[in-house]
């Protein structure tokens, strides 16, 4: 261990001379103070974790302060879940914050044009939200995200909060549920969510099995769902896995690891923010391509819980801590 740490310690130092090092923070890391001239694009790349951003205008900056916090997700035209899901950790994060407004902004424009057809709600995009709190005179603004791991719903919204942080004083941009991976002395925030996910999972015999289903993604960022598959193992909660709609492992894959631990009852429950139609229909519904008419045709005998994450209070109180660490960001 002494000579993993010293190896370590010669490699940030070389980074350092190099003109690359970057020391940690409690939730972000800032380049080393020995790198003066840091290019507008090293600047950029050393932007991980919580993103804070202060308009160098002077006059921006005499504004007094009228702080916001705007909160993104994808949204869901599925009402009960959306009020037991996103509004009940949204409103877990307006009870951590009084005093500040909080915007809910929905980044489907699917969604928010059904809603408003259907509900007469209307929910802004977050380039909307933005746009409409600077109308306001909104000075500070943290973004926060509803995601569970920076993919690609994540990049969109670190694209908006850069294309949008000159109309503020200060802005900050809150990390996902999952981003730290214990690393650099940072938070396990994997082992986090686990522990979260797992106040969920029923006590399970040898025999049985809960496999949670996830979205899944094309960005590369789909490999969060193998690091988080090695923390559930770790908690030794029995035969938990993951697996995707659109991504990899698929219910193919976990088939045949149910199979190998002679798995006869499987409960299926949605790793998603709501339980909305993947819920509903291609996990539990009774259509032949349902992953409960697929898997029972294999064999098991299947049980469903259909609940969206952000009825997990547990989940919901790591997104109350993500969007303290981007208000934080703006003092």
């Amino acid at each position: 261990m002494r000579s993993l740490k010293k190896a370590m310690a010669i490699t940030l130092a070389s980074m350092a001379i190099g003109g690359f090092g970057a020391v940690a923070q409690a939730a972000g890391y800032e380049l080393n103070a020995e790198v003066k001239t840091a290019t507008p694009a090293l600047q950029q790349a050393a932007q991980i974790g919580v993103l804070k951003y202060t308009n160098p205008d002077k006059e921006v900056q005499a504004r007094a302060d009228k702080d916001a916090i705007i909160v993104m997700s994808f949204g869901t035209t599925y009402k009960e879940t959306r009020e037991k899901t996103i509004n009940a950790t949204i409103e877990a994060i307006k009870a951590a914050n009084p005093g500040k407004k909080v915007v809910t902004a929905f980044t489907s424009h699917i969604i928010i044009d059904r809603i408003a057809a259907k509900e007469g709600i209307k929910y802004p995009t977050p380039e909307e939200a933005c746009q409409q709190l600077a109308d306001e005179g909104y000075t500070r603004v943290a973004m926060c995200s509803l995601d569970t791991f920076p993919g690609m719903e994540y990049a969109y919204k670190v694209a908006v909060f850069n294309q949008y942080k000159s109309l503020f004083k200060k802005a900050s941009m809150a990390t996902p549920l999952m981003y730290w991976m214990g690393q650099e002395e940072q938070t396990d925030e994997v082992a986090e969510f686990a522990q979260a996910v797992k106040t969920q999972i029923p006590a399970l015999g040898k025999n049985d099995a809960v496999l949670l289903l996830a979205h899944g993604t094309v960005h590369p960022a789909n490999a969060y769902y193998s690091v988080l598959q090695y923390r559930l193992d770790d908690l030794k909660a029995g035969n938990v896995f993951v697996y995707t709609v659109e991504g990899w492992p698929n219910l193919e894959t976990v088939i045949e690891t149910l199979k190998e631990k002679k798995v006869k009852n499987v409960t299926l429950q949605p790793m998603m923010m709501v339980a909305g139609d993947h819920a509903t229909n291609d996990m539990a519904g009774d259509e032949e391509d349902s992953h409960k008419t697929i898997l029972e045709k294999a064999g098991f005998k299947v049980s469903t819980y259909i609940h969206g994450l952000g009825e997990n209070e547990a989940v919901r109180n790591l997104y109350v801590k993500h969007a303290a660490e981007a208000v934080e960001a703006l003092k």
